[in-house]
């Protein structure tokens, strides 16, 4: 299939996602931070998704999945972020249930990304992926039910943490980080290097928030979405675009088993 036609795709898919939420004009105020930053990671996303669908293309056959789920990432994200954005200009306010939607698809799709990426150059067990889909289903699931007061707050937080701590034990001390140590592949390597840091700092901000925003109340909840918004750059797009430079290093070159 050609660029143009995955563009029309693409454009046709984005345009029937978007117009329920755009049904009424939404004035965004110019002090109003929160909402500029919905709108900035909004369309940082759908430019992502774009690109990432549209260069899935330039890529070798076994590079493909790794960034076809890549533009996933991206396109669910502009989409919830499209609907909290005009939530928050309409109420003033995001409860953060939404955010725990948009983390329940996109933190497993990540979490894919590990085991796609050094499948794409030799043979990987399948169980290595469902381990590190556990530790984040965990880690989301048990902040969630905190947050949302289905069980005490403070445990909700440990839940959570343990199943952060664990996808970090497989990513940096489990088979799948000896693998990729021992693939060869030096783009790889740099690359889930790169995607390690991005989940061990970028990540920080989900259990930071949970503690300064929920627990404690430090921290007001502007400041909050702000961070939350735009840290998404980091932990959804250069996390993609991450991917898509290992791939496009890769490809045209022979692959090693």
């Amino acid at each position: 299939m050609s660029k143009l036609k995955i563009f029309a795709i693409v454009f046709t898919a984005v345009i029937g996602l978007t117009s329920a939420a755009n049904a009424a004009t939404i004035i965004l105020a110019s002090d109003d931070f929160v909402g500029i930053s919905f709108w900035l990671i909004s369309m940082g996303t759908l430019a992502a998704t774009a690109f990432f669908f549209l260069e899935r293309g330039s890529v070798a056959t076994n590079w493909k999945p790794s960034v076809t789920v890549a533009g996933l990432i991206t396109g669910i994200a502009f989409v919830h972020y499209m609907y909290m954005k005009n939530i928050w200009i309409e109420t003033g306010d995001m409860p953060i249930v939404y955010r725990y939607i948009d983390w329940i698809i996109t933190m497993p799709l990540i979490m894919l990304e590990f085991y796609l990426l050094p499948a794409a150059v030799r043979k990987v067990s399948f169980n290595i992926f469902w381990r590190i889909l556990a530790g984040s289903l965990v880690m989301v699931v048990g902040g969630f039910l905190g947050e949302m007061n289905y069980i005490n707050t403070f445990l909700g937080f440990v839940i959570a943490m343990g199943g952060w701590i664990y996808i970090l034990y497989e990513i940096y001390s489990g088979e799948i980080g000896t693998i990729v140590a021992k693939s060869g592949n030096k783009a790889l390597v740099n690359s889930y290097s790169a995607m390690r840091i991005i989940v061990t700092i970028g990540w920080a901000i989900y259990p930071l928030g949970y503690v300064f925003g929920y627990l404690t109340g430090d921290v007001e909840s502007n400041s909050i979405n702000i961070v939350y918004n735009l840290v998404d750059f980091i932990n959804k797009i250069a996390f993609g675009l991450i991917i898509y430079a290992c791939a496009v290093s890769n490809t045209g070159s022979r692959a090693r088993y």
